[in-house]
C-alpha cells in the first residue's frame, strides 16, 4: 500500500455505464474497472444513491489492485450532470468521503472530462459526438457549450439524429415521397422488419436514442452509393461545424478536435466534416484528440490534487466540494 492520502480516483459515467479508475500521485500502478449498467436518473434526476450503488464495488476492487490506500481526490464525470445534477452534487460528496475517506471532489459535466481528455488546459472547442452530440469550447476563462439537448429537442448531428434521418427517408421511399432512398428503405427492413411497423418498434422504447442511433451506420455504408444518404451525413457534418464555431474562442490560434464513437462512421462523415470546419473555424488548428471522457477526468484528478488544476471553474460544469468525513471503508479495511 502507498500512504493514505496520495491517491486519486477518476470516474466517467454515460449512457453505456461506468468507467473507474485509481492511482496514486507519486506515479506507480493504476487499476480500473468497468460496469456495462448505467446509473438511474428519475424525479431528482442522476439518483445519488445508485450511483455509490454501482461505483463502490468498483473502486474497492480498483484500490486493492492498484495498492493506493485513501483516494484523497476524486472526479467524478457524468452524463447529464448539468441539467440532472442537483441530487449528485447534493450527496455525493459526502458519500465519497464516508465511504473512502476521499477529501476533495469535483464534480464534473462528461463534456468537460471530454474536453480534457482531448485538448488537455488549452483553449479550444471539442466535439463529442456518440449517440447525441454536444459541443465545448474554452478561453480558459468560461466554458462554452453549445446544444447536448437530447434526441428531441438537439442533439444535431449526432447518432440518433443521423439514424432518424436516414429511417425518415426510408419511410419516404415507402410512400414514394420525394427525398426518400430506396436503399436506406431496404436496409431499415432488414433491420427492423416491415416498414409498416417501423413506429410500433422505435416509438415505446424507453432506449429510443440508441435505437435511432444504430441506424447510423447503415446511413455511413450507404452514403458512397446513394445521394440521399450522402446528403444527410453533410447536413449532419454542417450541424456539428455550428455547433463548434459557436463555442470556439474567436482569438488566438485555438485548437479543434473530435471526440466519440460516431467518428468511426469514417470518410462518409469525415470528409464533409474537417471541410465544413476549414470554412467557418479558419483560425483554428485541428488536432487529434490525445485521450478519451476517462483519460480527461484522470487529468483533472491529478491536476486538482496538486495545484496545478487551470481549467475554470462552474457551478454547473466543473464544481470542486471539499468533504471532511473519516475514510470509513479504510478503517473497516484495516480492522478486517
Amino acid at each position: 500500500m502507498t500512504g493514505a492520502g496520495d491517491g486519486f480516483l477518476a470516474v466517467d459515467s454515460g449512457g453505456s455505464g461506468l468507467r473507474v479508475m485509481v492511482g496514486s500521485l507519486a506515479g506507480g500502478a493504476r487499476a480500473g474497472r468497468e460496469s456495462r449498467e448505467p446509473v438511474r436518473t428519475g424525479e431528482r434526476g442522476i439518483d445519488p444513491g445508485h450511483f455509490m450503488e454501482r461505483l463502490a464495488p468498483l473502486v474497492r476492487a480498483s484500490i486493492a489492485e492498484a495498492g493506493v490506500s485513501v483516494p484523497a481526490t476524486a472526479v467524478v464525470g457524468a452524463a447529464g450532470l448539468a441539467t440532472l445534477g442537483d441530487a449528485l452534487r447534493a450527496e455525493l460528496p459526502s458519500a465519497l468521503g464516508r465511504e473512502f475517506g476521499v477529501r476533495t471532489v469535483a464534480l464534473v459535466a462528461d463534456a468537460v472530462t471530454a474536453y480534457a481528455g482531448a485538448l488537455g488546459a488549452r483553449p479550444g472547442a471539442v466535439v463529442a459526438a456518440g449517440t447525441g452530440l454536444i459541443a465545448i469550447g474554452t478561453d480558459l476563462k468560461r466554458w462554452r457549450r453549445a446544444d447536448g439537448w437530447g434526441h428531441l429537442l438537439g442533439d444535431c448531428g449526432g447518432g440518433a439524429w443521423i439514424g432518424r434521418a436516414g429511417l425518415e427517408a426510408a419511410l419516404r421511399a415507402h410512400d414514394g415521397r420525394q427525398g426518400g432512398s430506396a436503399r436506406l428503405l431496404a436496409c431499415a427492413e432488414e433491420m427492423f422488419g416491415s416498414a409498416r411497423e417501423l413506429p410500433g418498434r422505435v416509438y415505446p422504447r424507453t432506449d429510443r436514442p440508441a435505437v435511432l442511433a444504430s441506424f447510423a451506420p447503415r446511413v455511413a455504408e450507404s452514403a458512397e452509393h446513394d445521394p440521399v444518404a450522402a446528403g444527410i451525413l453533410r447536413t449532419a457534418a454542417a450541424h456539428m461545424a455550428d455547433s463548434a464555431a459557436a463555442v470556439c474562442p474567436s482569438d488566438g490560434e485555438p485548437r479543434v478536435a473530435l471526440t466519440g464513437g460516431l467518428f468511426q462512421l469514417g470518410d462518409a462523415l469525415l470528409v464533409p466534416l474537417e471541410r465544413e470546419l476549414a470554412e467557418r473555424l479558419p483560425q483554428a488548428r485541428r488536432v487529434t484528440a490525445e485521450g478519451d471522457p476517462l483519460h480527461g477526468a484522470v487529468r483533472i484528478a491529478t491536476d486538482l490534487a496538486t495545484g496545478s488544476l487551470t481549467l475554470p471553474g462552474d457551478g454547473a460544469m466543473l464544481h470542486v466540494v471539499s468533504t471532511r468525513s473519516e475514510p470509513e471503508w479504510g478503517s473497516r479495511r484495516r480492522n478486517r
